[in-house]
């Protein structure tokens, strides 16, 4: 896996905490948040809202739904008290809301999204049911590759991990020497994801937040965010909103 000869580079940010190391200019950002924000963005887009507002704050939910946005919002995976429903993709596939715009505030995934606002970096969301639809993107984009793990609460997640190395070994494997990589975090991820593919859902049995899901009650969406390429929508974020990308 380890490379040094090839156009672009791939990176992966474990941690929203490293991102200040892991930033560079004119790359291709990918944030991913498997159980459930970058899933449920992917799933919004994929049944054609019209756009997604991230916001980092329950004060920020509020003042927009005293505008009369419909609000998507939890905290550790409750429902905020001011928003219309939580975070389950199963939420954002619900006919009404084509053609909507909803905002979005999750513990993890919005305030990585948030993050990434600054420069000229092109930042897209990426789950494993539009792996196939980003892997192309970014072999079509020609720009460095970084992909940033939302994580739990600044802490290395298990799920998004897995992602990262699914990307990774897929570029690497389908990008014929147009990439590469010397970044342990990137190698790390791709190993994961080489002793986890064969048994992905059985695998995730030993990650943390799979575990808080079932104590929530809410680990019913955990095979659906684990399916592979269900849609081909492109999550993008521009002024301080996603869009799908055209």
């Amino acid at each position: 896996m380890y490379s040094e000869k090839g156009d672009h580079s791939i990176h992966v940010c474990f941690s929203p905490l490293s991102w200040p190391i892991f930033r560079q200019e004119n790359a291709l950002v990918v944030i991913t948040d498997i159980f459930r924000a970058s899933t449920s963005i992917c799933a919004a887009f994929h049944n054609q809202v019209k756009a997604i507002i991230p916001v980092e704050t329950i004060s920020e939910s509020e003042d927009y739904k005293r505008k009369g946005y419909i609000c998507a919002g939890e905290r550790d995976g409750k429902t905020l008290a001011c928003a219309d429903f939580g975070n389950s993709p199963y939420n954002f596939l619900d006919p009404a809301l084509k053609g909507k715009t909803i905002v979005m505030n999750t513990t993890n995934g919005t305030r990585a999204i948030k993050m990434t606002g600054a420069g000229n970096n092109e930042v897209i969301i990426g789950a494993f049911i539009n792996l196939d639809a980003v892997v192309k993107h970014a072999l079509n984009n020609n720009r460095n590759v970084i992909v940033f793990c939302a994580g739990w609460k600044d802490r290395f997640s298990m799920e998004d991990s897995l992602f990262a190395g699914a990307l990774v070994a897929t570029l690497i494997e389908r990008g014929a020497g147009k990439f590469h990589t010397i970044c342990d975090s990137a190698i790390a991820s791709a190993e994961l994801w080489s002793n986890a593919k064969n048994d992905l859902q059985g695998f995730i049995e030993k990650a943390a937040h799979r575990h808080r899901l079932k104590k929530l009650g809410l680990d019913d969406v955990i095979p659906y965010c684990l399916e592979l390429n269900t849609t081909s929508v492109i999550p993008v974020y521009q002024n301080e909103r996603l869009v799908s990308l055209q």
